[in-house]
């Protein structure tokens, strides 16, 4: 059955870790999934365990000029009102550059752009676009996206077309404020199911009012520093400790959100 799930939230909050144990965990529950990367500083193939030097070799779509002149008909970063193809051909791109994490799982990286350089309307963006759409609306696996931090995702127009978002925020009235933001852009795009997860919340904190909208389910995750370990060693989440707080508060949000599958 198809899934759409878009990750959200502010840079630093553990967006990505998130995704990478839900592209994991569907998995587990037998969904086919691919993990797509949007963001400009892409993580998620670190997150989801794939080693040094299968990220190394791995080129964001949105970085690679031969391709983006290859299906638009101009380079980024060319000389301003340059014709481009807005909706080029993209259906064989998860094929041609998805990266076999494990069975049943394949990750896509897109990336972002470059927005100083190549401004909102660019060939790379048009190919990003309609690559997403593609893969929303045609896909019958499990589709995760690794947004871009912060709302840079919702204001192009990226997010349209998902199932759920899962908006990721630290503890602190900052983070919760963008988050509330986040959601509100999201239900404007016509994303009907949508979940907060407060992530690394110490124990002994009690958190600030979280003041979620109507129907957003809220689920907070307790700070580990064992994450934080096999972070710091550079492992993917696939080697989290199963018994972990964080990871296991996680798991039950996913249970809960997702149905058990």
């Amino acid at each position: 059955m198809a899934l759409r799930v878009l990750v959200a939230g502010k840079g630093g909050v553990g967006k990505t870790t998130v995704a990478a144990l839900l592209s994991h965990f569907l998995v587990e529950k037998g969904y086919r999934v691919l993990a797509v990367d949007t963001d400009s500083v892409p993580n998620l193939a670190a997150a989801l365990g794939l080693p040094r030097h299968v990220r190394e070799g791995i080129v964001p779509l949105a970085r690679n000029e031969e391709l983006i002149e290859e299906r638009t008909g101009a380079r980024p970063g060319g000389a301003w009102g340059v014709l481009f193809r807005v909706n080029p051909r993209v259906e064989d791109l998860a094929d041609r550059y998805g990266v076999r994490v494990t069975d049943g799982l394949t990750l896509l990286v897109v990336g972002s752009i470059d927005s100083a350089k190549q401004g909102c309307l660019c060939p790379a963006v048009a190919l990003a676009k309609r690559l997403l759409r593609h893969l929303i609306f045609s896909s019958e696996d499990a589709v995760v996206v690794d947004a871009e931090a912060g709302a840079e995702v919702f204001g192009r127009g990226l997010a349209e077309g998902f199932d759920h978002m899962l908006c990721v925020s630290e503890p602190t009235v900052k983070s919760l404020e963008i988050s509330r933001r986040l959601i509100r852009m999201g239900r404007e795009l016509g994303i009907g199911e949508v979940s907060l997860i407060v992530n690394k919340v110490p124990r002994s904190m009690k958190i600030p009012e979280i003041g979620a909208p109507p129907g957003v389910r809220v689920y907070t995750v307790p700070y580990d520093e064992e994450i934080l370990r096999a972070d710091l060693e550079g492992l993917g989440v696939d080697s989290y400790p199963r018994d972990s707080p964080a990871v296991s508060s996680l798991r039950r949000a996913f249970e809960e959100i997702f149905g058990g599958g």
